[in-house]
Formats: C-alpha cells, structure tokens, sequence
C-alpha cells in the first residue's frame, strides 16, 4: 500500500495507464497522451518508479511464433505446509524456465503455475523437473486451447 505522503492523481492514473498499455511510448509521446508538459510528466514517472507502482518495462514476445505453442496451468496441492519445505518447493520452481506465473492459492488447491512449452513432450520433461525430489499430493495440468483474453491492462480508473 502507498503511503498517505504519497497521494495517487488522475495525472498519475493516466500515466500508469498509458504505460501498460505501451512502455515505449516516448516521454513526448506519453506527456501529449496525459495532457502535461514533458518535464512535468517525467518527473511524475520517476515519481511513480521510485515509489514502486512501475515496476520495470516488459515487450510482449509472440511465444507461438517462438514454437512454445502449449500453455499449461499447473495444479498442485502438496501434503507439507512447513515454512522451510515451501521455501524449498518455491526455489525449486523459480529454476524452471518454463514457468511464466507462480501463485500460492487458497481453496482446495495449494499452487497454481502458469507454464509454457514447445508441445506435450516440452510438459512430460517439465513435469519430470518439478516432481524430482519433491512430495507432492496430487499435481493436474488443464491445457488451454486458445487466449481469449490475455495480459489484459487493469482498468485503473474503474477499479480505483
């Protein structure tokens, strides 16, 4: 949570809206998009990075064309809930460069990953990888056929 010193403007809004939708957009391009002089804008951006709310710049990398064409949501639910198993299981799953998104959930479920890969073949050697060494209840893979919506931007201004 931001610190009440750190007010969030519509300004602000505008720009953190601008740049999920396009980092690399230039600072004339992103100061015209927001309704500010360049300066002024720049200084809110580095405002807004020093504060943590913009955490880097990403390119969105058409990974189909790259032959990773199998995206996999990984369920898992595990026997062990210790603080230091987790922190093992968690260390061992950061080292797999298949897995795109990491979450520890709630419900029935203890994990969820997100993973891509080149085919059914990429998942068996993935799925070899994350079960090495660990004990692990039940692990299931849904395979999605299509993206229907994907990386979608955050409506800032309704959701604020």
């Amino acid at each position: 949570m931001i610190a009440d010193s750190a007010k969030i403007d519509d300004f602000d809004m505008k720009i953190l809206t601008a740049m999920q939708i396009d980092a690399g957009l230039s600072q004339r391009d992103l100061a015209e998009k927001v309704g500010m002089s360049q300066n002024a804008c720049w200084r809110r951006l580095q405002r807004l990075h020093s504060l943590g709310l913009i955490r880097g710049s990403h390119s969105e990398i058409d990974l189909q064309a790259l032959g990773l064409d199998l995206t996999v949501f990984v369920m898992i639910r595990t026997r062990h809930h210790s603080r230091e198993w987790s922190e093992q299981f968690r260390a061992h799953v950061e080292k797999l460069p298949e897995v795109i998104d990491f979450y520890r959930i709630g419900g029935e479920w203890d994990y969820l990953i997100k993973v891509v890969t080149k085919g059914m073949s990429g998942y068996d050697a993935f799925y070899q990888k994350l079960i090495t060494d660990f004990d692990l209840a039940t692990v299931t893979g849904f395979f999605s056929m299509e993206a229907i919506i994907n990386n979608r931007p955050v409506d800032l201004g309704k959701l604020r």
